[in-house]
């Protein structure tokens, strides 16, 4: 989320400490701020410093650019009627941040009391309100649908025992595992994150041992508690993420992602198939449904394409199955189809196909099978590969359905990027350990794959992006090198860090980028094409390319240039997927999907010119059917 004026964020625990700078910085970038705490004097004092900030941003405003509200946050009354006022003044909610804390006044052993004063409030200040001010927050955005970001302030007394205040420690704790554990809510495009600095000069730490804190280093500047928070809200790709602040290790994701593998437990295709998905399908199938058609050829999408409503034939052919829609793939053929291209015969033939349904994949629940079809039952979550994935429902021959553990997105991804990946880089790279393997575009849908597959396998992955997210996700992946362009040249790179060449290339950029890996490709190497998304849209469509002295090139070293088209590969389709949902199950494989949310079939265009704008972060996917998501998340 970008920082912008006219935001709004409501911040409890607003009027000291961190909340109230958090507040002040916020107002720093010309964001409305709700000042929500129990301290009425110093509440105020931070709004009419929050409104001095903004009043640089904004001039003549309506309503007030910062308000104050006095509130209990343990009171679930005060904590509702806070929120209603926030989103009565400002239209809605962007940003919550939950800071309202306390340590425990009395010590856990020492305590003789029945704890409503002492450890009961501490931990019903510092984990049931947050969890509560939460699910406000959750709601609020939700009844707008508009996407927003929370963030929770734990502290690392809430990553590691806090000997001095077990308490304090436990709720931060608390408040750690509930926030990581709200990462599915990205998928309504609501983020939820949790900060946890370790000490910083405020009140609260006044009874703790100085030698203790000399010991950590030190007070850890409120400067860096800020650009914490700031990166938690304008990184799209964190959801459920703990970041953790200290003195000596500066700001750092935790736990790494190595050290979260070694104790995340995945579902297994086989418990998630327990799931009864058709109990989410209607008892009445519509009379009709719509999807996107190619109307008129052309490279542009959204020139080429519309929304149809058409009626849903019943019953369904024998050995035929309509299966309704969830999620569909956004790929960069996408315009390569629209324009005509994956036709066989010249264009004035094409004219005679039109329209025809867009859309290459797509993963749903079966909602009805034709006579004949006995291996397959109503409520099977099932993917297909075919024409048509733009749409609500679909009905395909049974042969083309591929039974899935969930309806996922992460599961989409695993289709044709996923399935490219797999198939080409053992078919046609005849992939081997122990060499240097080179993925371009990797960050996105199908590089995602192609790099931790070749790293699986025992190779140096060297991989290039455009772009600090796009590189910090693929390092993630275990991206033994990483070549931004956009801050390094490519060539020189490659040049001076591989002087011998790469063994295997998997390259989807074309162009420009398709000459420096071939210039780079080693003795007995092999360069994949999979696809030239940089020359999908140009002008006037795919301009076919000269390559001037390539079979010399290609003779003199023994190489192999290669190219790839997942079609003419179906038949390991079932092997290959099975494969990578075994790798995503037992958390080997990772599966990165792009955090911008893209609901119904309006938004298919969007989407298809998000991923050729070269913005993406992994797989683009589009949410077919918003409602059902939303029923199928509580499973």
């Amino acid at each position: 989320m970008e920082l912008k004026p006219g935001l709004s964020a409501l911040v409890t625990g607003g009027a000291s400490g961190i909340g109230k700078a958090l507040s002040l910085a916020l107002a720093g970038k010309g964001i409305f701020v709700t000042i929500v705490d129990f301290s009425e004097e110093k509440g105020k004092e931070v709004a009419r410093l929050v409104e001095k900030e903004n009043s640089k941003f904004h001039v003549k405003l309506g309503f007030p650019s910062a308000i104050f509200v006095k509130c209990d946050v343990t009171n679930p009354r005060d904590i509702t009627l806070a929120f209603e006022k926030h989103v009565e003044t400002y239209g809605g909610l962007d940003i919550c941040i939950n800071s309202a804390g306390i340590t425990n006044p009395v010590p856990f052993y020492k305590d003789q009391t029945d704890g409503t004063k002492t450890w009961r409030r501490t931990v019903n200040v510092n984990l049931i309100a947050v969890i509560d001010c939460t699910r406000l927050a959750i709601k609020a955005m939700q009844a707008l649908q508009k996407p927003g970001v929370i963030i929770n302030m734990g502290s690392s007394a809430g990553l590691h025992p806090f000997y001095e205040d077990p308490i304090y420690s436990g709720s931060k704790g608390g408040v750690v595992m509930f926030s990581r554990a709200l990462a599915p809510y990205k998928r309504q495009g609501i983020r939820v994150n949790v900060l946890c600095p370790e000490f910083i000069q405020t009140e609260m730490v006044e009874k703790v041992s100085p030698l203790l804190i000399s010991l950590a280093g030190g007070f850890v500047p409120m400067e860096m508690v800020v650009k914490g928070a700031f990166e938690l809200i304008m990184d799209e790709s964190r959801a459920g993420s703990c970041l953790c602040i200290t003195n000596r290790r500066g700001i750092e994701y935790w736990p790494s992602p190595t050290e979260e593998a070694k104790y995340m437990i995945h579902s297994s295709s086989s418990s998630t198939k327990k799931i009864s998905f058709q109990a989410l399908l209607s008892s009445q199938l519509p009379q009709s449904f719509e999807k996107v058609v190619v109307h008129t050829l052309s490279h542009h999408f959204r020139d080429a394409t519309r929304i149809v409503r058409v009626p849903l034939k019943l019953p369904i052919e024998p050995d035929h199955v309509l299966l309704k829609i969830i999620y569909a793939g956004v790929n960069a053929s996408d315009v390569n189809f629209s324009s005509g291209r994956y036709f066989q015969g010249n264009k004035k033939d094409l004219g005679s196909l039109l329209p025809f349904d867009a859309g290459f994949e797509a993963v749903g629940i079966i909602a009805a099978i034709g006579d004949s079809v006995s291996s397959l039952k109503v409520g099977t979550p099932a993917a297909v590969m075919t024409f048509g994935g733009y749409a609500e429902f679909i009905t395909v021959p049974s042969k083309h359905i591929l039974p899935i553990g969930r309806p996922d997105p992460e599961v989409v991804a695993m289709l044709t990027s996923g399935l490219t990946a797999s198939i080409a880089l053992e078919k046609v790279g005849q992939m081997e350990s122990g060499k240097i393997v080179l993925v371009t575009a990797a960050a996105g849908g199908t590089g995602q794959f192609a790099v931790q597959l070749a790293k699986q396998a025992g190779n140096k992955v060297v991989a290039t992006c455009g772009g600090k997210e796009k590189a910090r996700l693929l390092k993630e992946l275990g991206v033994d090198r990483v070549i931004d362009y956009k801050i390094e040249d490519v060539k020189t790179v490659l040049e001076k860090e591989f002087p011998k060449g790469v063994d295997i290339i998997y390259e989807s950029v074309g162009g420009n980028m398709f000459d420096l890996c071939f210039n780079a490709l080693a003795i007995h190497g092999r360069l994949i094409v999979i696809g030239m998304i940089s020359q999908y849209q140009g002008e006037h469509g795919w301009k076919p390319s000269n390559y001037a002295g390539l079979v010399e090139k290609l003779l003199s070293k023994s190489q192999t240039v290669a190219g790839f088209f997942l079609i003419q590969y179906n038949h390991l389709w079932k092997e290959h997927l099975d494969k990578l949902f075994d790798l995503y199950s037992s958390g080997k494989l990772k599966v990165a999907i792009d955090p911008k949310r893209f609901l119904g079939l309006h938004s298919v265009a969007d989407a298809v010119e998000h991923l050729h704008s070269g913005k993406s972060t992994g797989k683009v996917v589009v949410c077919i059917d918003p409602t059902f998501e939303q029923q199928m998340a509580k499973l």
